[in-house]
């Protein structure tokens, strides 16, 4: 190849790397959203059977991750441990929801919460060894440190008071009950905002979607029943019709677990 041949091929390559400084795609991890309309968080609470046999494998299917809070005492946590492993192996994230799930009895409409697992009757120490050995138990599933909380009820406090800050560094983040968009400068890390689900048809949670794109916002979704095991339910049909429109809009919207959420809200929000 003689001397003009060669600089008529090098050409491009130098034209390209003076105008973007790289031949490489650009990097947009910094950007907020990872440059896209809005942030999707998909989080499901109580370790349900349904979990394991439904969501995970749609999850899947469609290449999303989702955010499992595990409460360590219940039948779908401690019967199906390998399979927890399993979804902690594939990249989702299992969250804190304590060892045994206790909910504040003094509060209206919860009569069918049981004496010895009444909130307002612990002590600040006791939900602390509580949330603190689930860690362990959760570790021993997918050996990671650092991982997200979900209060049981979105109950905050024992009988001696709020607990909050009292484990602000056991955990990246921590999940609450209050249904609304989360904007990014005003996200209360220790309490973020999410939409309990129960009944809503696919076209329903969409809207919510769409929502967060136009504000964009991180959205974060509560579920506990998928096509059933749950009072507090929604369809296989509706929550497949989510995933079908996260699936088709990963170029505009960014699904992702709480603990990657929370990672990058702090980033953006110092």
């Amino acid at each position: 190849m003689n001397t003009c041949m060669k600089y008529l091929f090098v050409l491009p390559f130098m034209l390209t790397f003076l105008v973007h400084g790289q031949t490489s795609p650009p990097d947009h991890s910094t950007e907020l959203w990872q440059g896209k309309q809005a942030a999707v968080v998909l989080t499901y609470d109580d370790a349900l059977n349904v979990h394991l046999d439904h969501v995970v494998p749609d999850l899947e299917a469609r290449g999303l991750k989702g955010t499992f809070y595990l409460s360590a005492f219940f039948p779908g946590s401690k019967n199906r441990i390998q399979d927890w492993k399993k979804a902690g192996a594939l990249g989702h994230e299992l969250g804190n929801h304590t060892l045994y799930h206790p909910c504040d009895a003094s509060l209206p409409g919860r009569e069918w919460v049981s004496p010895d697992n009444d909130l307002h009757q612990y002590t600040t120490d006791q939900i602390l060894k509580e949330i603190r050995m689930t860690n362990v138990f959760l570790e021993s599933l997918d050996g990671q440190k650092e991982r997200t909380f979900a209060y049981t009820c979105g109950d905050t406090a024992t009988g001696e008071g709020s607990f909050v800050a009292a484990i602000q560094d056991d955990f990246v983040a921590s999940r609450g009950v209050r249904g609304a968009m989360n904007r990014i400068g005003n996200i209360n890390l220790s309490n973020v905002d999410s939409y309990g689900i129960n009944g809503q048809t696919g076209e329903e949670l969409i809207a919510l979607v769409k929502e967060a794109q136009e504000k964009q916002a991180l959205i974060t979704f509560l579920f506990h029943g998928v096509g059933g095991e749950h009072s507090l339910n929604v369809s296989l049909e509706a929550h497949r019709e989510l995933l079908d429109y996260l699936e088709a809009n990963k170029d505009l919207i960014w699904t992702t677990t709480m603990l990657e959420a929370a990672r990058h809200v702090k980033e953006h929000q110092q």
